[in-house]
């Protein structure tokens, strides 16, 4: 370049929410002329910085979905159609003067390069003059206020994440994570209110606790009993239905007749009953909720589900974060999320879950469905 001494014209193009502006840099030999600590100084003033850039064109957008598309491209680092046709009118290519453009994304630097065949700059003193640039871009911009550009930016900013959102909506380990933590938010429930159960009517029908151990299955008696004077022969079908054990059902209808309980009136009958109900229904939530989430891990993980189930295997999705997150974990991390007390009252044993862990180590490769 130093070789002919031709000028080189640096131009810097800026990407703005409220559209594309290019601005021409004063004309130098040599672009290293422009030293960063040079620009530097003069950023902060805008007095200063006006007499090293001038703005040559601006292309505002028409609309926002218009800025939206563009903004995409560029973090995409794709040439547009509007920029390209923009820098096609106002960029004087050829002549004596070697024309260099400035830009602020490498990866978009080299879409313009390919495509406009120009020679394009990027980092040191171009970093500096978009910096000032960004800082005094509605004083450089005739008719553009710092409302108007502020506005114009905060619209387009809520448009792109609201995109990328929408456009995350294949992350279905989301639903595993937030499953897992409403089943394990349930089980605690359940459990609390299946003992409120048991201790309000273990007042009127105490034998009924050591007969029957689970809580689903006590709601459900609880329910169907009601006043235990009133439970007779005719009432044993149905008990054996929920016991499903004919010794257990006739033990409790026994239980009933020389219980120690006292009386209950029918309005705490109703009031216990309502109650019991409730719990049954969590309960029968619950498992729909289990099999959701196993429906799921199938298709999200199937092959860490097979390894160490689903319940479990959601939750180490759900303590790395994410099904990418824990698949790039090295070996020693997922040991460490294995070695937790909340994944381990899943199996019977620390060194069940030990060899269930070594396997999930051993094919990390493969933990999701490919």
């Amino acid at each position: 370049m130093s070789s002919n001494h031709s000028q080189v014209l640096l131009h810097v193009v800026f990407e703005h929410a409220a559209g594309y502006a290019l601005f021409a840099v004063k004309e130098v030999e040599e672009i290293g002329m422009l030293l960063p600590q040079v620009v530097e100084a003069s950023v902060l003033n805008v007095g200063k910085f006006s007499s090293v850039v001038n703005l040559s064109a601006f292309f505002p957008f028409k609309s926002a979905q218009t800025a939206l598309e563009n903004i995409n491209a560029i973090s995409e680092g794709v040439l547009h159609a509007d920029l390209k046709l923009f820098l096609e009118t106002n960029l004087p290519i050829g002549g004596k003067k070697k024309a260099l453009l400035g830009v602020s994304d490498a990866k978009l630097g080299a879409a313009l390069q390919e495509d406009l065949d120009l020679s394009i700059q990027t980092g040191g003193v171009v970093a500096e003059i978009i910096r000032g640039i960004r800082l005094h871009f509605h004083s450089l911009v005739k008719g553009l206020t710092a409302q108007a550009a502020s506005k114009a930016q905060l619209g387009l900013g809520h448009s792109y994440s609201r995109a990328k959102v929408k456009f995350n909506v294949n992350r279905a380990d989301n639903m595993i994570i937030q499953s897992i933590a409403l089943l394990d938010q349930l089980d605690k429930d359940i459990n609390t209110f299946s003992m409120r159960v048991r201790e309000w009517y273990g007042y009127h029908f105490p034998e009924l606790i050591k007969i029957v151990s689970d809580n689903s299955t006590y709601c459900k008696l609880a329910k169907l009993i009601g006043n235990r004077k009133e439970l007779s022969e005719e009432s044993l079908e149905a008990l054996e239905e929920i016991t499903m054990d004919s010794a257990k059902a006739q033990a409790i209808l026994d239980a009933s007749r020389s219980s120690m309980g006292m009386d209950i009136s029918p309005i705490d009958l109703i009031n216990i009953e309502s109650f019991s109900n409730r719990v049954v229904s969590l309960s029968n939530y619950r498992q729909e909720l289990q099999e959701y989430l196993r429906s799921k891990m199938g298709q999200v993980a199937p092959n860490l589900a097979a390894l160490i189930g689903d319940v479990v295997g959601a939750r180490l999705i759900s303590h790395a974060g994410s099904l990418t997150n824990l698949a790039k974990y090295p070996a020693s991390t997922v040991q460490i999320l294995g070695a937790e007390k909340a994944l381990f009252r899943y199996w019977g044993s620390p060194s069940l879950l030990g060899v269930r862990m070594a396997a999930v180590m051993a094919g990390q490769g493969w933990i999701g469905s490919g």
